[in-house]
């Protein structure tokens, strides 16, 4: 049998194996058993009993996390000019329209989050072949395509971020840094999971929320009670 690395024995020593915790003790263990020299990101994973290749079974959707995700979040603004100013302001990286339409054609990628007009979006629709794969493409149901630009940017930059359940039912997100403290944490993960109960499909049968598990980067994940959240 392999010895076990002091981080191993850190883990084994901390979490009990089998063991679903409260959503608060998870959010302190996982300060606990995080050994990176980096500030690694604490992430969540939530598995719903619902069918996602049904319409109706669909889990999408935004949240304000309301101690922000702890990183900084690059933000594209493609408005028209009347809205370039409040853009800025609100904290927009890049502001415009056509210059970066091109530069995207031409391969640039280089922001986390890109918020236009309904009335932009003809310009956007042949650079879905470079944005979609990327998850860069704006979507009104994230909040990403709207007439009020600068309210949209300013809640990107304090921690809204959407999410989507993904083939295997299964929905993903990080929801800030390990450098956060345990209430900090609890209280993204927290208005997280209470945003997903929120969503629950009329057409999801049985148990909605079967698992979840918080992690940080390259650690152990720790499972936490769903009864803790509800």
């Amino acid at each position: 049998m392999s010895k076990l690395t002091k981080n191993q024995k850190l883990v084994a020593d901390k979490v009990e194996a089998g063991k679903a915790y409260s959503l608060k003790e998870a959010a302190e263990l996982v300060k606990e058993i995080t050994t990176t020299k980096f500030e690694a990101s604490v992430d969540i994973d939530v598995r719903l009993g619902v069918d996602p290749r049904k319409a109706n079974q669909m889990v999408r959707g935004v949240v304000s996390l309301p101690n922000g995700t702890g990183k900084v979040t690059r933000v594209l603004a493609l408005c028209t000019p009347d809205q370039e100013a409040a853009a800025k302001e609100a904290g927009a990286d890049y502001v415009g329209l056509d210059e970066y339409i091109d530069k995207i054609k031409q391969g640039w990628t280089d922001v986390d989050v890109i918020i236009t007009m309904p009335s932009c979006m003809g310009k956007l629709g042949p650079l879905g072949r470079i944005l979609g794969p990327r998850g860069l493409m704006p979507n009104p149901k994230s909040g990403t395509v709207t007439m009020d630009v600068a309210k949209a940017v300013k809640e990107v930059k304090q921690g809204k971020i959407d999410f989507k359940v993904d083939k295997a039912g299964i929905v993903h997100a990080s929801i800030g840094k390990i450098t956060f403290t345990p209430e900090q944490i609890y209280g993204n993960a927290k208005e997280f999971l209470q945003t997903i109960i929120k969503l629950k499909p009329a057409a999801a049968k049985g148990t909605y929320m079967k698992s979840v598990f918080i992690s940080s980067t390259m650690s152990a994940g720790i499972k936490v009670d769903p009864k803790s959240v509800e």
